[in-house]
C-alpha cells in the first residue's frame, strides 16, 4: 500500500456515557492503532461541546502517550488562535519530553468554537488574522530560533517538534506551500474545497528545513462492520448523532426528531460533510480508502472512525488495518 494511514480521535462523549469512559476509550483506540500498524493519533481541540472530550489537547496526548510505546500522537489540530504560541511550545516541548520521536503538532486557524466560546478563552476576535505570524514565532520557539529576543520556550528550545497545518479551505495551502510545511485538509468535514487546495499547495509548495517536498494528509470516514447492513445502521445513528451536535447543541432529542432535522435544508449540510466516506465490510472501506488517497493526492489518509460506540469504533480500526494488512507492511 502506497498511501499512509493514521487516524483522527474526536475523543466523542457518547450519550448517557463519562468523560472518564469516553477518554478510556481513546486509550485503547490508541492502543488498538499501535498494535495494528497505523502510523500516527491525532485529536482535535475543540470547546463548549458536549459530545467532545478532547478540549484539553495536549493534557490528553501526555496520558495516551504514557500508555502506548511507538505511535506517533499528536494535535490535529491546536486552534492557534485561542492560544500564545509560546504556551502552546511549551506544552508540546514537554510532550517530546515526555515521549520523544512522537509527537506532531498540527495547527488551525479557526477558532474551534463560536464567537462567545472565543471570548471566554480569552483571546480576542481579532486573533485569527495574526495566524501566519503566530505559526513563525511558535516554529522560532520550538527550533530554538526564537523572533522575540530573550524569550526561549522551556521546554520547548530546539526540540523541532514537526508542525502541520491544518485546513478546510485555499487560506491554508497557500500557507503550508508557503512555508513548506505538510498539509493537512479538512476534508471529512468539509470536502468542498479539497481538489483546488491540494493543487494550490502541490504546486507552491517551497522546500524548508522541515520538509523538502509536499506532503499531504486528507481526512477520510470511515464505518467498517462485520455486516454491511450494520455499517448501514451505524452510519444512521452517526448521523443523527451529528445533526443533534449541529442543530440541538446541549438538548436530547428522539431518533425521530434527528431524522426530520436530516430530511430538513439544514440536515442536507450533515449529507455533504460526509461526502468523502467507506461504510461497509473490510473488503468495501479499503477499497474506499484506497480510491479516496488516489482523489486527493494524499500522501496519507486520516481516517475519522465514526461508529456510534467505543467497541464498534475498535471493530472498525481493526477491520481497515487488517484490510489494507497495515502490520505486514511496516
Amino acid at each position: 500500500m502506497a498511501v499512509r494511514l493514521s487516524i483522527l480521535d474526536l475523543a466523542p462523549i457518547r450519550p448517557g456515557e463519562s468523560v472518564g469512559a469516553s477518554l478510556a476509550a481513546s486509550v485503547a483506540l490508541a492502543q488498538a492503532a499501535e498494535r495494528l500498524g497505523y502510523d500516527r493519533v491525532w485529536y482535535a481541540e475543540h470547546h463548549n461541546m458536549p459530545s467532545i472530550a478532547s478540549s484539553a489537547t495536549s493534557v490528553l496526548i501526555a496520558h495516551v502517550g504514557a500508555n502506548t510505546s511507538t505511535i506517533r500522537l499528536g494535535a490535529g489540530g491546536i486552534m492557534l488562535p485561542n492560544h500564545a504560541p509560546l504556551m502552546i511550545a511549551e506544552q508540546f516541548g514537554t510532550l517530546e519530553a515526555l515521549h520523544p520521536g512522537r509527537i506532531d503538532l498540527g495547527l488551525g486557524r479557526a477558532p474551534g468554537s463560536d464567537q462567545r466560546t472565543m471570548q471566554a478563552v480569552r483571546r480576542g476576535l481579532g486573533s485569527v488574522d495574526h495566524f501566519p505570524q503566530d505559526v513563525l514565532e511558535l516554529q522560532g520557539y520550538l527550533t530554538g530560533n526564537s523572533t522575540i529576543e530573550g524569550v526561549q520556550a522551556t521546554p520547548g528550545q530546539g526540540t523541532n517538534v514537526p508542525l502541520y497545518i491544518l485546513g478546510s479551505s485555499l487560506y491554508g495551502a497557500q500557507l503550508a506551500a508557503l512555508l513548506g510545511l505538510p498539509y493537512a485538509f479538512a476534508s471529512h468535514f468539509a470536502p468542498a474545497a479539497l481538489e483546488q487546495a491540494v493543487a494550490i499547495y502541490r504546486r507552491e509548495f517551497q522546500p524548508s528545513e522541515q520538509l523538502a517536498e509536499p506532503y499531504v494528509l486528507a481526512g477520510f470516514n470511515v464505518i467498517a462492520a462485520d455486516d454491511a447492513a450494520d455499517a448501514s445502521e451505524q452510519l444512521v445513528r452517526a448521523k443523527r448523532a451529528r445533526i443533534g451536535a449541529l442543530l440541538a447543541r446541549g438538548q436530547r432529542i428522539s431518533d425521530e426528531q434527528a431524522d426530520l432535522l436530516l430530511a430538513s435544508p439544514q440536515g442536507q449540510h450533515v449529507e455533504q460533510m460526509l461526502v468523502h466516506s467507506a461504510v461497509g465490510t473490510a473488503d468495501t472501506v479499503r477499497d474506499g480508502v484506497l480510491r479516496f488517497a488516489e482523489y486527493a493526492q494524499a500522501d496519507e489518509v486520516i481516517v475519522a472512525h465514526q461508529s456510534p460506540t467505543a467497541e464498534q469504533r475498535l471493530r472498525s480500526v481493526e477491520l481497515l488495518a487488517h484490510s489494507l494488512e497495515l502490520a505486514e507492511s511496516r
